[in-house]
C-alpha cells in the first residue's frame, strides 16, 4: 500500500469516527501532492459537509462507498450529485436585495472578494474550483448573480447553473434578466 493509499485510509477512518476536522486536513495532505485524486476531493467534500449536517455526510460517504464498488463511473456519478448539491450552497439573500456590504459572513465569502480572488488568479475557473469545496459564495444583488451565472456558463458549468435558475423559479425576482440566462447555456448541454 503507497504513502496516498495509507493517507486515504486514515482519513476514511477519521470521517467515519466523525472527527471531519482530521478527515479535512487528511484529505487535503493528500490533494496537495495529488490535486486530480478523486476519492480526495470527495472526502474533503464530504468532511465539509459533515462539519454542517454529520448524517447528510455519512449517507452520501456511504452511498459513495457502495456504488464505487459496483459502478466504474462513480466519481462521476458522486461529483455530478456533489456539483448539485453546491449549487443549493450558494446564499442568495433576501431575493436579490441589499445587503450590508460590511458585514461579516459565516462559512462564505462576499461575492466581492470572490471576484477579487479571480482576478488574482486570471482564472474564474481555477478560483471557482478552488473555493467550491470549502465555502459558499455570497450573491447579494441580482447584478451580481447574473455576473456570477454568466462566468459559471463561461467556464462551462451549465448543469451548475440550470440547478440555480431552476431552483429559483417562482422567485419574484424572477425575470426576463434571469431568463435570459437560459438562452446562454448550449442546446447540448
Amino acid at each position: 500500500m503507497n504513502n496516498k493509499q495509507i493517507l486515504l485510509q486514515r482519513a476514511e477512518e477519521q470521517f467515519l469516527r466523525r472527527d471531519y476536522n482530521s478527515a479535512l486536513k487528511i484529505y487535503g495532505l493528500i490533494l496537495k501532492d495529488h490535486p486530480q485524486f478523486q476519492e480526495a476531493e470527495v472526502g474533503a467534500y464530504l468532511s465539509d459537509m459533515g462539519l454542517e449536517n454529520d448524517e447528510d455526510a455519512q449517507a452520501l460517504f456511504d452511498y459513495y462507498q457502495v456504488i464505487k464498488k459496483s459502478n466504474t463511473d462513480a466519481n462521476e456519478v458522486i461529483s455530478n450529485l456533489m456539483q448539485a448539491i453546491h449549487s443549493t450552497r450558494v446564499v442568495i439573500q433576501h431575493a436579490f436585495g441589499e445587503a450590508n456590504q460590511n458585514k461579516v459572513y459565516e462559512n462564505g465569502i462576499a461575492y466581492a472578494d470572490f471576484i477579487q480572488s479571480v482576478e488574482d488568479k486570471g482564472d474564474f475557473k481555477q478560483a471557482f474550483e478552488d473555493i467550491m469545496f470549502s465555502t459558499r459564495v455570497v450573491i447579494t444583488t441580482k447584478k451580481d448573480f447574473i455576473d456570477f451565472m454568466q462566468r459559471l456558463i463561461g467556464a462551462g458549468y451549465y448543469d451548475m447553473v440550470l440547478g440555480y435558475l431552476d431552483s429559483l423559479a417562482g422567485d419574484p425576482a424572477y425575470d426576463q434578466d434571469i431568463y435570459a440566462l437560459y438562452r446562454l447555456i448550449p442546446k447540448e448541454a
